[in-house]
């Protein structure tokens, strides 16, 4: 790259709209970039080297290449329990939870090797393992409790949202709050219980089901409405994904303890 460029170094875009932006000759050397939104984005000449990218990744073309199915079909060759969490069937989602519930008992049994202040360390400025805990239980109690059961505010004080959402009335965002893991396993395992309830009644018809509209201040939106498969799908999906986070962070946290 040039050295003739405008030193922007340091600066923060938060909360900002950059439809339609065009970046020509800009530098990202070192950038980090949460919860952006990539779609319909062209890049031409660019230089990616020594890069790190984890989210959704779908209908990415590379020198003419979708390396989605590519992607998803290694990650389901590195771990056989991957497909299990797209469920179509009832039985399926069923299965799909069965496995979640054991895995995390095996994860949290590993965090209970650590000392207890580790469990509120950050790695690489992400989340805790007890706050990870406490994110999923917001999850289950968000898309289950309230998108499914349609409880207007499921969430526990301890619950926790994503870092990126703006404060919203009834939902609770406590960062300064450091429970311990078995204060935070409480909270988590009320919330998993809520799914358990959910998926061992269901039946293929339900799956399709769309409820009433949404009602209250929350998450999901007020007045948004989704089928039971979709909000058990997005469950899945945040179990899988932060487990495979917080195994990938536990290891750091056993090698400095070694």
């Amino acid at each position: 790259m040039s050295d003739d460029l405008a030193d922007r170094r340091g600066t923060r875009f938060d909360h900002a709209d950059l439809h339609d932006a065009r970046f020509t000759m800009v530098d990202l050397t070192g950038a980090t970039f949460r919860s952006v939104g990539f779609h319909d984005v062209v890049m031409r000449g660019v230089e990616i080297t020594r890069t790190t990218i984890d989210g959704e990744i779908e209908d990415v073309v590379i020198n003419g290449v979708d390396v989605a199915p590519l992607i998803e079909a290694e990650l389901d060759r590195r771990y056989p329990d991957r497909p299990l969490f797209r469920p179509t069937t009832a039985d399926g989602f069923r299965q799909a939870w069965d496995v979640n519930e054991r895995l995390w008992a095996a994860t949290v049994e590993r965090a209970r090797l650590l000392p207890p202040e580790q469990l509120h360390a950050s790695v690489a400025q992400e989340w805790s393992f007890i706050e990870t805990l406490r994110h999923l239980a917001f999850a289950s109690e968000s898309w289950v409790g309230r998108g499914v059961l349609g409880d207007p505010s499921p969430w526990h004080p301890l619950s926790l949202p994503w870092d990126e959402m703006l404060p919203r009335a009834g939902v609770p965002r406590d960062r300064a709050a450091r429970p311990s893991l078995d204060e935070a396993l409480a909270v988590r395992l009320a919330a998993m219980a809520l799914v358990r309830g959910v998926v061992d009644g269901l039946t293929d018809e339900q799956l399709d089901v769309r409820s009433a509209p949404l009602v209250g201040a929350g998450w999901p939106d007020e007045g948004d409405a989704y089928t039971v498969r979709q909000c058990l799908r997005v469950v899945l999906n945040e179990e899988w994904e932060h487990r495979r986070y917080a195994e990938r962070d536990l290891a750091v946290l056993e090698s400095q303890g070694s």
